[in-house]
């Protein structure tokens, strides 16, 4: 029995007049894999995430989730198939607890986005997998605390945990350290590193250290193409990535 990839793109391409912003991508993600994705600014990184998610359109080519056709799709259908993302700026409830954030991005995965009448409460399914979120992100102590008056970095964890209590197979960060200090980030992606095991994993990032220590492939994308797709340290070596986005040989 043959495994379609976690994620496919093919021949992929967005136009906004006569601008190319991605151009003719072509990859194949297999799941369970942790691909970072870099390049310059301008590379077209967050137009391949709307192009993925269904935010945007492509000009031309196919995206193919789990051997679905998927592009063309609104993003709640893409995400009802098995695609969560996070974006760069944090997108919370500011004046619901932590605990119903999390309940909030559970309903649909628990099959009750139609019960109006049925108190919250008595959802123990929903409850308990809201309990095991908290513990994962390092949260427990926060549980009732009002997201707004979270701190950055745990507006940050709260936004990962409601991308992941959809359930979703493959998960696309947008930035996720973006904002923090060194240490905050190092931190955070160890903690993406925990709560995403076993699942297939996109994210876009501009911290080096963070990127090349948590990624099995790095994407380099340059001008909306791709440069490369390879190992960590292919990609730390190869030439052609050190001239076009490190800046040396």
């Amino acid at each position: 029995m043959s495994v379609h990839p976690a994620l496919e793109l093919r021949d992929l391409g967005k136009r906004y007049g006569q601008t190319e912003v991605i151009r003719g991508l072509s990859l194949s993600v297999q799941p369970g894999e942790r691909i970072g994705i870099i390049g310059p600014n301008g590379a077209g990184k967050s137009t391949l995430f709307d192009l993925i998610s269904g935010r945007q359109g492509p000009s031309s080519g196919q995206v193919w989730l789990n051997g679905q056709r998927i592009d063309g799709k609104p993003p709640f259908a893409i995400n009802r198939l098995g695609l969560a993302r996070s974006f760069q700026i944090s997108s919370l409830f500011p004046n619901l607890s932590v605990f119903d954030n999390l309940r909030c991005g559970l309903l649909w995965q628990q099959g009750l986005r139609y019960r109006l009448f049925k108190s919250l409460s008595r959802l123990d399914a929903a409850n308990a997998r809201v309990e095991q979120l908290l513990a994962q992100l390092q949260l427990a102590d926060r549980r009732d605390t009002l997201a707004a008056q979270l701190s950055y970095a745990e507006q940050r964890a709260l936004e990962l945990g409601i991308t992941l209590a959809s359930g979703a197979p493959v998960i696309l960060l947008d930035e996720p350290t973006a904002g923090m200090s060194r240490t905050e980030a190092a931190g955070f992606v160890q903690l993406i590193g925990l709560v995403t095991v076993g699942k297939t994993l996109l994210m876009v990032e501009h911290d080096m250290p963070v990127i090349f220590g948590l990624a099995d492939k790095i994407v380099v994308l340059v001008q909306g193409q791709l440069l490369a797709f390879d190992t960590p340290d292919k990609v730390r070596s190869d030439e052609r990535v050190q001239l076009a986005y490190l800046g040396c040989r």
